[in-house]
């Protein structure tokens, strides 16, 4: 391997690794209090929902493409369904969709 891409790998991994290692390891063994733990807890849904919402209204030209995607997801979800049977329904469901309504 040539080493200019070796000494890249190795400064990505770096560059990667050092920005989630330094808070870890500086404020470890800070307690931080509880509504700021419940604030940090809520991160991942508020970023997974940053994600998602855009996609559902410009997956298509058709907004109702996106809302009917997303509908059955939420609706297939709320049975408490495996993450895999939601992502299924919700394709099968916009296929039907596509066939009959497009």
């Amino acid at each position: 391997m040539d080493k200019t891409i070796l000494l890249t790998i190795i400064g990505m991994g770096l560059v990667t690794y050092l920005p989630r290692m330094i808070p870890l390891v500086a404020l470890g063994q800070l307690k931080l209090p509880v509504f700021v733990q419940n604030v940090l807890k809520n991160v991942p849904y508020a970023t997974l929902g940053a994600l998602i919402v855009p996609g559902i209204f410009l997956i298509s030209d058709d907004i109702v493409f996106g809302l009917v995607g997303a509908a059955a997801a939420t609706l297939i979800a709320f049975t408490g369904a495996n993450v895999i049977v939601v992502v299924m329904g919700s394709i099968g469901t916009l296929v039907l969709y596509s066939m009959f309504f497009s």
